[in-house]
Protein backbone atom coordinates (compact mmCIF):
# COMPACT_ATOMS: atom_id res chain seq x y z
CA UNK A 1 0.00 0.00 0.00
CA UNK A 2 1.29 3.47 -0.91
CA UNK A 3 1.60 5.78 1.76
CA UNK A 4 -0.19 9.08 1.81
CA UNK A 5 2.13 12.10 1.56
CA UNK A 6 1.05 14.89 3.99
CA UNK A 7 0.60 18.12 2.81
CA UNK A 8 3.67 19.79 1.90
CA UNK A 9 4.62 23.58 3.62
CA UNK A 10 4.41 26.54 1.50
CA UNK A 11 6.29 29.91 1.78
CA UNK A 12 5.24 32.47 4.16
CA UNK A 13 5.06 35.88 2.31
CA UNK A 14 6.81 38.45 4.59
CA UNK A 15 6.60 41.74 1.76
CA UNK A 16 5.59 41.75 -1.99
CA UNK A 17 6.09 44.92 -4.00
CA UNK A 18 4.86 45.28 -7.67
CA UNK A 19 8.18 46.67 -9.41
CA UNK A 20 6.42 46.70 -12.99
CA UNK A 21 3.07 46.83 -13.95
CA UNK A 22 2.45 46.04 -17.63
CA UNK A 23 -0.47 45.45 -20.64
CA UNK A 24 0.38 41.75 -19.67
CA UNK A 25 1.69 40.67 -16.30
CA UNK A 26 3.33 42.31 -13.86
CA UNK A 27 6.65 41.79 -12.41
CA UNK A 28 6.84 41.47 -8.51
CA UNK A 29 9.49 41.19 -5.53
CA UNK A 30 8.27 38.95 -2.68
CA UNK A 31 10.47 38.35 1.06
CA UNK A 32 9.91 35.03 1.76
CA UNK A 33 10.02 32.17 4.83
CA UNK A 34 10.68 29.18 2.96
CA UNK A 35 9.31 25.83 4.07
CA UNK A 36 13.04 25.31 5.56
CA UNK A 37 12.51 28.13 7.71
CA UNK A 38 15.03 30.53 5.51
CA UNK A 39 14.29 34.00 4.00
CA UNK A 40 14.96 34.45 0.54
CA UNK A 41 13.85 37.33 -2.00
CA UNK A 42 12.31 36.01 -5.23
CA UNK A 43 11.63 38.05 -8.16
CA UNK A 44 9.29 36.78 -10.18
CA UNK A 45 6.15 37.40 -12.63
CA UNK A 46 2.35 37.32 -11.70
CA UNK A 47 0.69 36.51 -15.02
CA UNK A 48 -3.19 36.06 -15.76
CA UNK A 49 -2.81 32.52 -17.48
CA UNK A 50 -2.88 31.55 -20.79
CA UNK A 51 -4.48 29.42 -23.27
CA UNK A 52 -2.51 27.03 -26.45
CA UNK A 53 -4.46 25.34 -29.10
CA UNK A 54 -3.46 22.63 -31.45
CA UNK A 55 -5.34 23.11 -34.65
CA UNK A 56 -5.88 19.49 -36.50
CA UNK A 57 -6.94 19.15 -39.62
CA UNK A 58 -8.78 16.45 -40.67
CA UNK A 59 -5.84 13.95 -42.01
CA UNK A 60 -3.92 15.13 -38.88
CA UNK A 61 -2.36 18.00 -39.81
CA UNK A 62 -0.89 20.52 -37.41
CA UNK A 63 -2.18 24.48 -38.12
CA UNK A 64 0.59 26.51 -37.01
CA UNK A 65 2.47 29.74 -37.23
CA UNK A 66 5.28 31.50 -38.01
CA UNK A 67 5.88 34.43 -35.54
CA UNK A 68 8.36 36.78 -35.48
CA UNK A 69 9.64 36.88 -31.65
CA UNK A 70 11.91 39.95 -30.84
CA UNK A 71 13.46 38.84 -27.60
CA UNK A 72 14.95 36.22 -29.68
CA UNK A 73 15.29 38.21 -32.85
CA UNK A 74 13.60 35.40 -35.13
CA UNK A 75 10.78 33.93 -36.43
CA UNK A 76 9.37 30.45 -34.66
CA UNK A 77 7.60 27.79 -35.50
CA UNK A 78 4.51 27.87 -32.75
CA UNK A 79 0.74 26.66 -32.53
CA UNK A 80 -1.79 29.45 -31.98
CA UNK A 81 -1.63 31.03 -27.63
CA UNK A 82 -2.46 33.92 -26.33
CA UNK A 83 -3.63 35.47 -22.42
CA UNK A 84 -6.44 35.05 -21.19
CA UNK A 85 -8.00 38.48 -20.99
CA UNK A 86 -9.86 39.77 -17.47
CA UNK A 87 -13.31 37.34 -16.85
CA UNK A 88 -12.60 35.23 -19.84
CA UNK A 89 -12.62 31.45 -19.46
CA UNK A 90 -9.41 29.43 -20.91
CA UNK A 91 -12.46 28.09 -23.32
CA UNK A 92 -13.42 31.42 -24.53
CA UNK A 93 -9.59 32.40 -24.82
CA UNK A 94 -8.92 29.02 -26.74
CA UNK A 95 -11.57 29.90 -29.13
CA UNK A 96 -10.47 33.53 -29.72
CA UNK A 97 -7.04 33.13 -30.05
CA UNK A 98 -7.71 29.95 -32.55
CA UNK A 99 -9.54 33.08 -34.75
CA UNK A 100 -7.54 35.73 -34.44
CA UNK A 101 -4.50 34.40 -35.22
CA UNK A 102 -4.77 31.25 -37.70
CA UNK A 103 -8.44 32.29 -39.37
CA UNK A 104 -9.79 29.55 -38.00
CA UNK A 105 -12.59 28.11 -35.90
CA UNK A 106 -13.51 24.98 -34.27
CA UNK A 107 -16.47 22.71 -33.62
CA UNK A 108 -14.42 20.83 -31.35
CA UNK A 109 -12.19 22.15 -28.51
CA UNK A 110 -10.85 19.47 -26.20
CA UNK A 111 -9.05 19.84 -23.46
CA UNK A 112 -5.92 18.26 -22.63
CA UNK A 113 -5.06 19.79 -19.70
CA UNK A 114 -2.99 22.60 -17.77
CA UNK A 115 0.74 23.63 -17.45
CA UNK A 116 3.33 25.51 -15.36
CA UNK A 117 5.89 26.30 -18.63
CA UNK A 118 8.37 28.46 -16.42
CA UNK A 119 7.39 28.22 -12.47
CA UNK A 120 11.06 29.28 -11.81
CA UNK A 121 10.18 32.59 -12.38
CA UNK A 122 6.19 32.98 -13.20
CA UNK A 123 3.10 32.07 -11.94
CA UNK A 124 1.66 31.43 -15.58
CA UNK A 125 -0.55 28.72 -15.97
CA UNK A 126 -1.84 27.75 -19.41
CA UNK A 127 -4.70 25.97 -20.91
CA UNK A 128 -3.83 22.92 -23.97
CA UNK A 129 -6.65 22.10 -26.03
CA UNK A 130 -6.19 20.09 -29.51
CA UNK A 131 -9.03 22.01 -31.75
CA UNK A 132 -10.63 19.83 -34.51
CA UNK A 133 -13.57 20.06 -37.37
CA UNK A 134 -11.73 23.11 -38.56
CA UNK A 135 -13.74 26.08 -40.87
CA UNK A 136 -12.61 28.73 -42.38
CA UNK A 137 -12.79 32.58 -40.72
CA UNK A 138 -11.26 35.60 -41.02
CA UNK A 139 -7.76 36.21 -38.94
CA UNK A 140 -7.56 39.17 -36.90
CA UNK A 141 -4.34 40.03 -35.42
CA UNK A 142 -3.15 42.21 -33.07
CA UNK A 143 -1.03 45.50 -34.59
CA UNK A 144 2.43 43.75 -32.92
CA UNK A 145 1.63 39.96 -34.43
CA UNK A 146 3.68 39.13 -37.27
CA UNK A 147 2.45 35.85 -38.31
CA UNK A 148 2.13 33.11 -41.13
CA UNK A 149 0.04 30.36 -40.66
CA UNK A 150 1.20 27.07 -42.19
CA UNK A 151 0.71 23.62 -42.17
CA UNK A 152 3.04 20.34 -41.22
CA UNK A 153 1.85 16.44 -40.45
CA UNK A 154 1.73 15.88 -37.29
CA UNK A 155 4.54 13.37 -37.90
CA UNK A 156 6.93 15.93 -39.36
CA UNK A 157 6.38 18.50 -36.65
CA UNK A 158 7.27 16.11 -34.23
CA UNK A 159 10.13 15.21 -36.91
CA UNK A 160 11.03 18.94 -36.62
CA UNK A 161 10.98 18.57 -32.61
CA UNK A 162 13.48 15.90 -32.56
CA UNK A 163 15.46 17.74 -35.46
CA UNK A 164 15.67 20.83 -33.29
CA UNK A 165 13.81 22.85 -35.49
CA UNK A 166 11.14 23.89 -33.29
CA UNK A 167 12.25 25.71 -30.16
CA UNK A 168 9.23 27.22 -28.26
CA UNK A 169 8.47 25.13 -25.47
CA UNK A 170 4.90 25.64 -25.66
CA UNK A 171 4.76 23.83 -28.37
CA UNK A 172 6.45 21.49 -28.39
CA UNK A 173 4.85 20.22 -25.28
CA UNK A 174 1.46 20.45 -26.56
CA UNK A 175 2.38 18.81 -29.74
CA UNK A 176 3.95 15.85 -27.38
CA UNK A 177 0.57 16.24 -25.56
CA UNK A 178 -1.22 15.48 -28.73
CA UNK A 179 0.81 12.43 -29.66
CA UNK A 180 0.06 11.48 -26.12
CA UNK A 181 -3.18 11.92 -26.27
CA UNK A 182 -4.16 10.18 -29.85
CA UNK A 183 -1.89 7.04 -28.51
CA UNK A 184 -2.83 6.77 -25.28
CA UNK A 185 -6.50 7.68 -25.98
CA UNK A 186 -6.29 10.18 -22.88
CA UNK A 187 -8.71 12.73 -23.87
CA UNK A 188 -12.88 12.98 -25.03
CA UNK A 189 -12.90 13.11 -28.68
CA UNK A 190 -16.11 14.31 -27.95
CA UNK A 191 -14.71 17.52 -27.00
CA UNK A 192 -17.71 17.80 -24.01
CA UNK A 193 -14.65 18.29 -21.15
CA UNK A 194 -14.47 22.08 -21.63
Amino acid sequence: MKKERSSPKKAIVNRSMKVYAGRIFDFVTENLTLPNGRNADMAFIRHPGSTAVVPLLDDNTVVMELQYRHPVGKYLLEIPAGTMEPGESPFDCAKRELEEETGLKASQLIKLGKIHIIPAYSDEVIYVYIARDLTPSKQNLDQNEIIEVVNYPLEDALQMIAEGKITDALTILAIQMVWSSMNVGKHDATGSNR
